[in-house]
């Protein structure tokens, strides 16, 4: 068993408060400005060197936050000033474990203190063990990040493909028949999950709310509903979900078996394949943001009308299972990685309190 060191976290990093920056005063240059929930601007200063750990001070409170460059940090931010003989890569993992969101003080505004957690006494191996649990758990993240460059990529190819034949090539559309999405595919408003909760000992299934569908997974905080629901509302990896109220946004969920939310949509088709209805869907979007912003209300949205309303153009038959024999292979190339990116991030996540803790014994594995 390798020997863990008692210390406070002050003893290891210095915390410093980051600079306010208006959107008006950036300078548009090569450095990001981190806020505490992460990069929200480029600048053409810098005041953290490379890497830059911040956590959220105000707003996503105790959240850390990596960047591999240097960077402007934020005044919503707290950023390591000065590492004192400990691995950089093991502080973020640690700041990542403590969860500094439970530190945080003011009942109306939380914020962090840095004096205050500069005094938390914590437990931290030899230099050498921290090396290699951090290269562990960065190998983990460093697989997860190709994966989602390689997804970002696809996504943009078929983007452009899609966009090559059906909004650029005019002449392809004249004998192409004009219908609109609610023509392609069926969208299915989720369920108020409030009315369908887990009884006393009764399985259970996550919540697909908006919140799930930004951040791609449900998580401890995510609300539970019956298993028992009608199988129509349970949503699998691999389905399209469009969010049509509050933040609009359409995407592939593969954060697990859930049950589906009202304010968002199952989309589904029996006359096509996911990558047509999935892209027509998409293409519209910007438009209904749009319509969303115009609602004279709190919360901006669209109606079936609109979806009645986006117009879609369906190809010949032939020039349908062309593009299909494209596309369909990138959709399923892009929701297979999605689910790789989901085990390994789990793996990650199980690994991190196990190491952090000296659970798992990493003094005598050779890395």
């Amino acid at each position: 068993m390798s020997k863990w060191m008692k210390c406070t976290l002050g003893d290891i990093i210095t915390f410093q408060r980051g600079y306010d920056l208006t959107k008006s005063k950036m300078i548009f240059g090569q450095y990001p400005v981190i806020a505490s929930n992460g990069i929200i601007g480029w600048h053409n200063e810098y005041t953290t060197e490379t890497p830059s750990i911040t956590v959220g001070r105000s707003g996503n409170v105790g959240n850390p936050f990596l960047y591999n460059g240097r960077s402007w940090s934020h005044n919503t931010t707290l950023y390591i000033k000065e590492y004192k003989n400990c691995d950089k890569l093991f502080i973020y993992y640690l700041l990542k474990e403590l969860n500094l969101k439970n530190y945080s003080s003011g009942s109306a505004v939380p914020t962090l203190n840095r004096n205050h957690i500069h005094n938390l006494e914590i437990l931290v191996p030899l230099l050498k063990e921290q090396q290699k649990i951090s290269k562990i758990l960065s190998s983990l993240d460093e697989k997860i990040e190709i994966n989602r460059k390689i997804n970002e990529n696809l996504e943009e190819q078929a983007k452009e493909i899609f966009l090559e034949n059906f909004v650029r090539n005019e002449k392809n559309y004249t004998n192409w028949e004009k219908v609109s999405l609610i023509d392609i595919a069926n969208y299915l408003n989720g369920l108020a999950m409030q009315k369908y909760r887990p009884k006393e000992n009764e399985e259970s299934l996550p919540v697909l709310k908006i919140k799930e569908l930004r951040q791609g997974v449900t998580d401890k905080s995510s609300e539970l509903c019956s298993c028992n629901i009608d199988s129509n509302y349970i949503i699998n990896n691999g389905d399209i979900i469009f969010s049509w109220s509050g933040s609009l946004l359409v995407d592939i969920w593969c954060g697990g078996t859930c049950g589906l939310n009202q304010h968002l949509f199952k989309v589904t088709s029996d006359k096509y394949e996911k990558w047509f209805y999935y892209l027509w869907t998409k293409y519209h979007l910007d438009e209904f943001i749009l319509i969303a912003k115009d609602k004279a209300t709190t919360m901006g949205h669209i109606k079936r009308e609109n979806l009645k309303n986006a117009q879609v153009l369906i190809p010949s038959d032939e020039e349908y299972k062309k593009l299909t024999l494209i596309l369909k292979p990138m959709i399923d190339l892009i929701i297979d990685i999605k689910i790789q990116i989901q085990k390994l991030s789990s793996i990650r996540d199980e690994l991190l309190p196990k190491l952090m803790t000296g659970e798992i014994d990493v003094s005598k594995i050779d890395i």
